[in-house]
């Protein structure tokens, strides 16, 4: 078929519908060529050669293609990896740009720039390849952007009122019993209203989403071992959504799909944050695919090895870094998340190993580009902005160092708080910052408790259920020997290694999952929950799961009738740090009275009810510590600027395997306390709360109590 191209413009850059016919731009600073390639549904293909360049950008304008028009790109250069260059014309190559992408790219030795051979030779990325990949590579597809958003608006929840649920698109709704056959593990079932009712009885605020940008769902380690990649953690197309989550379809679809399910669940209030992969890409290290930014200019998207352009700067662990330093590469990254925000209206983004975007040059630096281009845009500035602070490079491991506007996953919370609840060592000092915000880490930065982003367990490690089921991990399922995954989860099986009947073993498991909720949920700072946690769900052990598309990681919500139990609790835990400003404070706790109640905002004691000195903070073996928190000391006004009042707590941590006495004290003694929450019991919830008799409780081995004084 003959188009008639004209010159076109260098920007925006991907394909773009003007509602009359489309302009084609793309990127690339070492091509000598570059060609469009334009499929017919019986996939004949059409090569033009793009007219202009401009800037670097190979552009041109087709006044017939429309919307649903499949393409992808050749692009003509040097091979010469030993000079960083692996330009291969017989690679058809994703757009980088692209805002949909028509399934999977397969595996099969036509995707490589070099020939794989049966016997392969270390210096085998050398040679190259004359095999055309195009039966292995999806078409990118061209988009009507036009959308009826009814008026949608971002829900914009404050972040201290803010609690996340991390799910997985497919895992959550695939076995889901009320959503329709067609739409489970989709887009489509994800904005069901059976999920959104029950994400809203949870009392969640904020969904955040595994990756959902179009990924290597095939490579090729796991074709061997017939698995195939679920987490998603190997970006090929930053702008177009995963179409394997899509019901309606593969072809373009999958966009307005995906902005229906935001439309729906901002409906109910519950915002919609990314997980995004912006460290490195699918392609793998330099003897990977060949499938879109290697082909399309290897030297300007990658860190390549300073002095050996051959090989690739590696802080991800993945093979590869994107190359941050370079203003094209920072320009796909911030229009991409522009994109996300004003064209799909997702609120916020969690960024995968962010420690790599502050690599300036080898070491991380938090006044990077990066982090100072987000911090001015007006766009991004104003989203809800969560690091993931470390990668595997050296000083990579950064919590507490993002810059203002970012919070970060709270990896210290995570191993603090397992370490107390399993008897391991803990200083107190230590528990005590993570239950107030952390304000060791953010305080002195200008930051405020919201920074921290608490969470017991996350999609990677153990499930909730597993951490105090397993000593070890049982990662068989996944092929690599077991080898693969975490070796120190800080996880304890409470007396039986796995599926055990013993009833004290499953007795403790249930107290510590209990434990663990009601820690987090009564914690300053973000709680963020895992999906399935709040029913206790298990992967047998497993604790990398990124390969694990099957029954073993989707969401099973046939429950039994202790999981509906525990389920019940924490729908209740968050509904109580929901009704009460005290655990959602704003500011730190200043130690000292306020507003004239004559008690300080937060007290802790040891046992005997006196207060915990500067030596008690140093003990790393104590194990039964409480904590006031006062509802009539809280600074911050509400956003009417009145002041907040709430009722006051005591609480007491015992995590010790026997029981312990704690007496209230004297100055706390004259108040009415009700006793609202006791995690040695099955239901945890004490209904109706009683009153508490004397001036001492006891509180059993591993659990904590609640205590309620009402405000009058």
């Amino acid at each position: 078929m003959t188009h008639t191209i004209w010159p076109g413009d260098p920007h925006p850059l991907g394909a773009t519908w003007d509602g009359e016919g489309t302009n084609f731009a793309i990127f690339s600073e070492n091509a000598s060529a570059v060609y469009l390639c334009l499929f017919s549904d019986d996939g004949e293909e059409t090569q033009i050669k793009l007219p202009e360049l401009s800037d670097c950008v190979w552009h041109g304008y087709l006044p017939d293609i429309q919307p649903g028009q499949k393409y992808a790109y050749r692009v003509v250069g040097d091979y010469d990896p030993e000079e960083g260059h692996r330009f291969n014309s017989n690679k058809l190559l994703l757009d980088p740009y692209a805002r949909a992408i028509a399934g999977d790219v397969q595996h099969g030795a036509a995707i490589f720039g070099y020939p794989l051979e049966e016997v392969m030779e270390e210096d085998r990325d050398l040679d190259f390849s004359e095999l055309d990949s195009k039966p292995l590579i999806p078409s990118c597809i061209v988009v009507d952007p036009t959308f009826d958003w009814e008026g949608d608006r971002h829900p914009k929840t404050p972040w201290h009122k803010t609690i996340i649920y991390e799910a997985h698109v497919k895992g959550l709704t695939q076995l889901h019993p009320e959503i329709p056959e067609n739409d489970k593990g989709t887009y489509a079932g994800l904005g069901h209203p059976a999920a959104i009712a029950y994400l809203k009885s949870l009392g969640i605020t904020a969904i955040e989403l595994l990756p959902v940008h179009h990924f290597n769902a095939v490579p090729g380690h796991l074709v061997s071992v017939g698995l195939r990649n679920y987490w998603g953690y190997d970006s090929l197309g930053y702008f177009a959504p995963y179409s394997g989550y899509s019901a309606a379809g593969s072809h373009g679809e999958q966009v307005r799909e995906f902005k229906e399910m935001v439309k729906a669940l901002h409906r109910e209030g519950i915002e919609v944050i990314l997980d995004v992969v912006y460290n490195h890409s699918g392609e793998g290290n330099h003897f990977g695919p060949t499938v879109a930014f290697r082909g399309i200019d290897n030297e300007a998207y990658y860190r390549l090895v300073e002095d050996l352009p051959r090989y690739y700067m590696d802080f991800t662990g993945c093979g590869n870094s994107l190359n941050v330093c370079h203003p094209q590469v920072l320009k796909l990254i911030m229009d991409s998340l522009r994109y996300w925000v004003e064209d799909m209206h997702v609120d916020g983004f969690r960024f995968d190993l962010a420690s790599a975007l502050g690599r300036e040059r080898y070491e991380v630096n938090s006044l990077s580009a990066f982090f100072d281009i987000i911090h001015q845009d007006p766009v991004l500035s104003t989203t809800k902005l969560i690091a993931e602070p470390w990668d595997i490079g050296e000083g990579g491991y950064q919590v507490g160092n993002f810059p203002l506007l970012w919070s970060e996953w709270n990896g210290k919370y995570r191993d603090s708080m397992r370490d107390f609840w399993r008897e391991a060592h803990c200083r107190l000092g230590e528990f005590a910052f993570r239950l107030t915000g952390s304000s060791d880490l953010y305080e002195s930065n200008g930051k405020r408790p919201h920074t921290s982003v608490n969470f017991i367990t996350c999609h990677d490690g153990f499930t909730l259920r597993d951490l105090v089921s397993y000593n070890e991990k049982h990662n068989e399922a996944n092929g690599e020997g077991n080898r693969d995954g975490e070796s120190y989860n800080r996880s304890w099986n409470c007396g039986s290694e796995g599926q055990t009947n013993d009833p004290v073993v499953l007795e403790i498991r249930a107290r510590q999952q209990r434990n663990f909720i009601a820690t987090l949920l009564l914690s300053q700072g973000v709680p963020m929950l895992l999906g399935g946690d709040e029913f206790g769900r298990t992967q047998k052990g497993n604790n990398n799961t990124y390969c694990q598309d099957n029954e073993l990681a989707w969401l099973d919500w046939q429950l039994e009738p202790h999981q509906k139990d525990f389920l019940i609790f924490v729908r209740r835990m968050v509904a109580l740090r929901q009704a009460h400003p005290v655990f959602q404070r704003r500011d730190w706790f200043r130690g000292r009275e306020i507003h004239g109640s004559g008690v300080d905002d937060i007290s802790w004691f040891n046992t005997d009810g006196s207060t915990v000195s500067n030596e008690d903070w140093q003990e790393a073996e104590a194990k039964a510590i409480g904590v006031f928190f006062n509802g009539e000391e809280i600074s911050s006004p509400d956003r009417k600027g009145r002041r907040v009042i709430d009722d006051s707590f005591l609480i007491f941590f015992n995590a010790q395997g026997h029981s312990e006495t704690f007496v209230i004290p004297n100055f706390l003694a004259n108040r009415d306390w009700q006793l609202v929450l006791d995690t040695k019991t099955q239901e945890g919830f004490v209904d109706p709360p009683t009153a508490v008799m004397g001036d001492a409780v006891v509180v059993g081995g591993r659990s904590l109590i609640v205590l309620m004084s009402a405000f009058e």
